[in-house]
């Protein structure tokens, strides 16, 4: 019998990541950030009253890992009008750093950034393979933002017949 060498490398070692930390960290950021959710909503709800914006429609797109939003529209009743020139403060935090941080955004980007928490919030990969694609509307005069989400994919059915 001839001796033969093995060709496939030594198994890795065990992962010394310690997932449960893990988890438990991406967990309190997702906390902190939904505790500063309701106060940057109240701050736009505000803005766009005083703009004189009944409501807002925000219409998303996505595929092949790859998503976006694809327009941002402010209406006063059924009369499209432009953002006003105006910022207000979002409150924000990052992975590198504990404490909250005030930035001034238009009210544009504040309705854009709160679109894109809220579909990772609710549909996280929305982007992703067949993807998905639907609108907001952010209605001011309720206080309250809608979602209309509707989610790609790929179907096969099996048929069987006998003869």
């Amino acid at each position: 019998m001839t001796h033969v060498e093995p060709t496939l490398p030594a198994p890795m070692p065990p992962s010394t990541i310690d997932f449960a930390a893990v988890f438990a960290a991406q967990a309190k950021q997702a906390a902190r950030e939904a505790e500063l959710r309701p106060a940057n909503k109240d701050r736009l709800f505000d803005a766009l009253i005083a703009a004189g914006i009944s409501h807002v429609t925000v219409t998303f797109d996505g595929e092949g890992d790859s998503g976006q939003i694809e327009s941002i529209a402010a209406w006063a009743g059924e009369t499209a009008v432009a953002f006003p020139a105006v910022e207000i403060p979002y409150a924000a935090i990052t992975w590198d750093s504990p404490e909250v941080e005030m930035r001034q955004l238009s009210l544009e980007d504040v309705v854009e950034q709160l679109a894109y928490d809220f579909l990772s919030d609710t549909h996280g990969g929305w982007e992703n393979n067949d993807g998905a694609y639907g609108e907001f509307c952010f209605d001011a005069g309720a206080r309250c933002i809608h979602l209309e989400f509707n989610e790609r994919f790929t179907s096969s059915e099996l048929f069987t017949h006998e003869f």
